[in-house]
């Protein structure tokens, strides 16, 4: 299929050209640094962005997005299911 935008350079308010579910892990990096990330459920989201040195936990609600461009999502804390959008 043809991509209209193919030649378009990415940038972090063009839209996503990947979604992945996440694993979340304690130590391994995501596959890649995310524009957005979704939850499944009503719970908490514990990650690492990109400029930080620190985790933080995000509570968020079923189907809440997250603009943020993250590195990490832990297990240890992590209650739901993620959706990474990069």
């Amino acid at each position: 299929m043809p991509d209209s935008l193919s030649d378009a350079a990415d940038s972090v308010i063009a839209p996503a050209r990947r979604c992945f579910v996440v694993t979340p892990h304690d130590s391994d990096r995501l596959p890649f640094i995310t524009k957005a990330l979704r939850a499944g459920g009503a719970g908490t989201i514990v990650l690492r962005a990109i400029d930080s040195d620190v985790d933080v936990a995000h509570p968020v609600k079923e189907g809440e997005r997250l603009d943020i461009r993250a590195t990490h999502v832990r297990a240890t804390g992590t209650t739901v299911t993620v959706i990474g959008y990069a």
